[in-house]
């Protein structure tokens, strides 16, 4: 599946279909749009760095600036997305087991990475707009949670032994 057919599947999340057929990728190609998903988050941070006349880092190199970029904005952002979405997904285990769905870890992982696409895409353009405040990404948070509740009932029951 290529990552433009999981770029619309994620568009169309909680809708049945789409939900599993972005459960029969692989981890391999979720982490990669996860990579790609925020690339684009960081690209207003990044004009903003690049166009900065003052501050640390103004007078350097373009390469330099790049290197400091990725170094310091884009990897510390990478494990914080990654380390929350191992959280989301460990309460939407915890979730999953209380409403007596059989599901394992790996795909809530997917899942909740997958629910992240609409909320981290209207911050990057609200961000490429207006000054956004951080507490949007608490709300995107909460939205993941909620989607992935919604999608955790979809799920069949376990049967009973």
């Amino acid at each position: 599946m290529t990552h433009l057919q999981v770029f619309l599947n994620s568009i169309k999340l909680p809708n049945k279909e789409a939900m599993f057929r972005l459960n029969r990728i692989g981890m391999d190609v979720a982490l990669i749009y996860m990579f790609i998903l925020l690339a684009i988050v960081c690209i207003p941070e990044l004009i903003d760095r690049l166009t900065a006349t003052s501050g640390f880092g103004a007078e350097l190199n373009i390469i330099f600036q790049l290197i400091y970029f990725f170094m310091f904005y884009y990897l510390p952002l990478t494990i914080i997305a990654l380390i929350s979405l191992s959280l989301i997904a460990y309460i939407g285990k915890t979730i999953a087991s209380l409403m007596q769905r059989k599901l394992r870890f790996p795909t809530l992982w997917k899942l909740s990475a997958f629910t992240t696409t609409i909320p981290l895409l209207l911050y990057t353009i609200i961000t490429l707009i207006i000054d956004m405040s951080d507490i949007f990404l608490f709300i995107a948070f909460l939205y993941t949670i909620g989607m992935l509740i919604k999608m955790i009932s979809i799920y069949p029951k376990r049967r009973a032994r």
